[in-house]
């Protein structure tokens, strides 16, 4: 077996802060991993711009040759930078290795991947071995996530984000995916193909804030279902069928009290009624709108992303 020609990919959105240390210490990583003869001398690291609103692209471009610059035209998300990334590395190299800039997740375990992709395994997915790092929030929420998506249906990887090693022909599989609502962590495990894992600690984060905010990690969370899963809407249908039943007995409830002449006032009970089946019906109605919305924007078939500029040093 030929050494593999490794493309490390790191989607960046306002990062200006982690640039320098990371790229030092991906470089420190190459270098170690070609001095063992693990990679060729021609692998890279690919940053890939967000549509950043700080010194980026900037830094990025005075790089040495190591390193490869794409910048989007605009913010699409780090989703799709990760694919922009993942789709460039698929025409230059026969390993890609996916990781965030802020480089909590282990470079280490990086020596571990490629052994595991030495050994035959297509994916190898980088799994937490704890999540001390986290707060108890972020812990409670992230773990309770993975076992919904679990009864969804949603085949994932636990404890497992974007930082997985993939092949060369897995990413020529991965490019047959059209859909513009991306769920990376859930489409990887639908290629198939032979799997590992290999469990890392994850650090703190080495600069700056994270771009990742509750708001666009529920909006993460949101696509992972409905991108997945029709069973939030067969929940719908259950939740009516049952609804329908309870409103036939308490149909005949209150035509039995009639004719027995036991009738009263049932302000409370009719109110209450109203507002617990208006609010059923606008929730089910939310849900099956994300779907429709869903349906529409795939459609259009617009890209992705749009790659501006892809900058290498000479």
């Amino acid at each position: 077996m030929k050494t593999p020609t490794l493309y490390i990919v790191v989607p960046c959105y306002n990062e200006e802060e982690c640039i320098e240390t990371t790229s030092s210490q991906l470089s420190k990583k190459l270098s170690s991993l070609i001095k063992k003869d693990k990679i060729s001398k021609e692998s890279k690291v690919v940053f890939i711009d967000d549509g950043s609103k700080d010194k980026t692209w900037s830094l990025i471009k005075k790089l040495p040759d190591t390193f490869i610059g794409i910048k989007l035209s605009r913010n699409r998300g780090h989703q799709n930078a990760l694919l922009a990334g993942l789709m460039y590395a698929k025409d230059h190299a026969d390993i890609c290795i996916s990781i965030d800039a802020d480089l909590q997740d282990d470079t280490d375990a990086i020596d571990k991947m490629i052994t595991e992709y030495a050994n035959g395994a297509e994916i190898v997915y980088g799994v937490r071995s704890d999540r001390k790092t986290d707060t108890w929030f972020k812990r409670t929420t992230a773990q309770s996530y993975y076992k919904f998506l679990s009864a969804l249906g949603v085949d994932v990887v636990y404890n497992s984000a974007d930082y997985r090693c993939m092949s060369k022909r897995t990413l020529e599989e991965l490019s047959k995916y059209p859909e513009t609502n991306l769920f990376l962590r859930g489409i990887a495990p639908t290629l198939g193909f032979k799997t590992a894992t290999v469990e890392y600690s994850r650090h703190e984060r080495i600069a700056g804030e994270s771009k990742y905010p509750l708001k666009k990690m529920l909006g993460l969370a949101w696509d992972g279902v409905t991108s997945f899963s029709v069973k939030p809407i067969r929940l719908i249908l259950n939740t009516g069928i049952l609804i329908l039943f309870v409103s036939i007995a308490v149909i005949l409830y209150s035509v039995i009290q009639k004719i027995l002449g036991n009738t009263v006032s049932g302000w409370t009970f009719v109110i209450c009624s109203i507002w617990i089946i208006g609010g059923l019906q606008l929730f089910a109605i939310g849900i099956i709108g994300e779907y429709i919305g869903k349906t529409y924007m795939e459609t259009k078939n617009r890209p992705r992303y749009i790659i501006e500029e892809i900058h290498q040093s000479k």
